[in-house]
């Protein structure tokens, strides 16, 4: 992970891998959570916004709000599926670099 956002405690963490284009190959190798674009669901789900959620926003807009091309949304959901999920991350870090 090159950073890491949480400026107060929530369930969704904003990360970034340590290069841009490693991002869309960290989801699509992704086991679980889930791949998805909404963040209302009770299930884990992880989106790229700038591919996703804010793909229609203009490139210099998503830059100046800091949502670059690397940045990854990861929300926690309520499956009791934590040892699961962290080695679904740790395998899809594994395959993107």
């Amino acid at each position: 992970m090159k950073e890491v956002f949480y400026p107060g405690a929530g369930a969704v963490v904003s990360f970034r891998l340590a290069r841009d284009e490693w991002a869309a190959p960290f989801v699509e190798a992704l086991q679980l959570p889930l791949l998805g674009v909404s963040l209302g669901t009770v299930e884990s789900i992880v989106t790229v916004p700038a591919r996703h959620s804010h793909a229609s926003v203009p490139v210099p807009e998503r830059q100046r709000r800091g949502i670059t091309d690397g940045l990854i949304r990861y929300s926690v959901g309520l499956e009791d599926l934590q040892e699961d999920l962290a080695l679904a991350l740790g395998q899809a870090v594994r395959v993107a670099a």
